[in-house]
Formats: C-alpha cells, sequence, structure tokens
C-alpha cells in the first residue's frame, strides 16, 4: 500500500513542476535558450501545508515549514477527478495525498476555503500606494515593508507587502512557486481580522518598478478586490455586478503583460502613512 499524507493544504499554482535543484546543490538558473521551467509530466499542483497553529518566525526551522510540495493534477477519474480540476490557486482544502515513487496524487479533497491568488507579471500603471510605500523603504535601506490600505471611510481593506527584486533575482517566481512563503502573511491577516473569511491575494510585479507587490485584500467579494481584478485584468471586477459570484473560472490564473493604463489611484487604494514597523519579517526574507 502506497504511504498517505493527510492534512490542510494551500494551492499555490497549477504548473510543470519546477527546476528547483540544478544537480549543484544550489538554485542558480543558467540561461542557455532551454525551457527549464519545469519536468516532462503531468501539470502538477503546488502546494503548502498549513501548519495546525502560528509558526514562530523566530524558529530555525520556520522556513522550511512552509516549503512546498507536488501533487499530480492529471489522470483522475469520477467525482475526484471533477474535484480536482475546480482547485483554484488560492484554494485551502484538506486532502489525502499518495506517494508512489516520491509522486503524489490526490486520494480524496475538499475546498475548506476559496481565498484566490492572483499573479500579474510586467503590470503597468502601478497603484499609487505602492508606488509611494516602495519609495519610503528603499529610502530607510529596507528589502521589505507593508502598510495597511483603508477605504474611503478610513476602514482597513487590505494588507501591503513589498519585496526587494533585484537584478539577477526572482522574487514573483519564487512567491508563485511556494519558494518565498507568503503563507504567514495571509495567516497574519486572519489573526488580525479575527475571522475565516476567504481573502483575495494579488501578487504583481510592475514593470517599472524593481519590486514585487503582494496585496491581500480582506474581503474577497468586496470593491476593493474587484477594482484591482479590472486594473490589471484579473477577471471579472466591478463590471460584472457587485453581486457576482467569486471565484470565477480560469479568468484569475493567467500572467498578464500588458494591462490597463488605469493606476488605480483613489481612496481605494490609499494607504497609512507610516509603514507597520511592528512587521517582522526575518522568516520571509529569502532575497
Amino acid at each position: 500500500m502506497d504511504p498517505t499524507t493527510s492534512g490542510r493544504f494551500r494551492v499555490h499554482d497549477r504548473r510543470q513542476r519546477p527546476d528547483i535543484d540544478d544537480g549543484s546543490g544550489g538554485t542558480d538558473a543558467v540561461d542557455d535558450g532551454t525551457d527549464s521551467s519545469g519536468v516532462d509530466g503531468d501539470e502538477e499542483f503546488v502546494l503548502v501545508e498549513l501548519a495546525d497553529g502560528p509558526v514562530d518566525p523566530t524558529d530555525p526551522d520556520a522556513e522550511d515549514r512552509f516549503d512546498p510540495l507536488y501533487a499530480t493534477a492529471e489522470g483522475y477519474e469520477g467525482d475526484l477527478a471533477d474535484a480536482v480540476e475546480a482547485l483554484r490557486a488560492g484554494f485551502v482544502v484538506d486532502a489525502t495525498l499518495a506517494w508512489t515513487d516520491g509522486s503524489a496524487r490526490f486520494r480524496d479533497v475538499e475546498v475548506v476555503r476559496e481565498t484566490r491568488f492572483r499573479f500579474a507579471d510586467e503590470v503597468e500603471g502601478m497603484f499609487e500606494a505602492a508606488v509611494e510605500t516602495w519609495q519610503q523603504i528603499r529610502a530607510e535601506g529596507e528589502p521589505v515593508g507593508s502598510i495597511t490600505t483603508r477605504s474611503n471611510d478610513g476602514d482597513p481593506n487590505g494588507a501591503l507587502y513589498l519585496f526587494a527584486d533585484a537584478p539577477g533575482s526572482d522574487t514573483f517566481d519564487e512567491v508563485r512557486t511556494g519558494r518565498l512563503p507568503i503563507e504567514p502573511l495571509v495567516a497574519r491577516v486572519n489573526e488580525s481580522r479575527e475571522d475565516d473569511d476567504p481573502r483575495e491575494v494579488f501578487v504583481l510585479r510592475p514593470a517599472e518598478h524593481e519590486f514585487v507587490a503582494v496585496y491581500v485584500v480582506f474581503d474577497r467579494d468586496g470593491v476593493l478586490a474587484q477594482t484591482v481584478r479590472d486594473t490589471y485584468d484579473l477577471g471579472a471586477g466591478l463590471a460584472a455586478g457587485l453581486d457576482a459570484n467569486y471565484p470565477d473560472g480560469d479568468g484569475g490564473d493567467s500572467v498578464v503583460s500588458d494591462a490597463s493604463d488605469d493606476s488605480g489611484e483613489g481612496s481605494e487604494f490609499d494607504g497609512d502613512d507610516d509603514l507597520d514597523g511592528g512587521d517582522d519579517f526575518d522568516a520571509l526574507d529569502r532575497l
């Protein structure tokens, strides 16, 4: 009988397995004109197992706690095939994985929270709160930082985290493949909100700035989430109606290269003037 692993997992992405180990013990890739982003074979889900409780960022093993694993996305039958096909990046699932020759397949899977992760690369018109915050972070000599954004009424509506994306690095890909863990950021929001509602998490890399934004929007169905989707062409937004039912299929899984020129400026993107100096990024900083 194949060994199994049961637990709660975050679905990060659906793709071919990244070439994490180049055989030399490091992760540096050599651009030889070939596609080294994956290996031959079926598509796989990138999964991150969720801890039963908070993870201490000062624990020496904290980073390893969020290492990704991979589960085959194809070749299922019946109800299980339907359940696997319906999975989207960001979903939290209870699942049992069966292991054969080092590869994992879903034995069963059930969605418990429909948070969405949406990725957009080379976006144009990055919203003002992100750009201004990044300028302040760099002026202070920091590689990472955060602010809380607020609505017209001054109510908190999102947590915006910014990570340096220096030349020679690929922070966007590190986040998308789960190698740079963003789960602690989502967990921090869940703890502060004291609810179990699904979020909308936008991972954006602007074309004109050397940072990656991870924007955890508190209300997946709210105006802010719909505005961001509209601005960066990441699925149904305000145009679909405020009472639209999300998640909305495959629209949020694409990487866009030519987003709207609308900068998203305005009160829905307004951020606090001061950075949240209490945030501890030590366990996240692999840059």
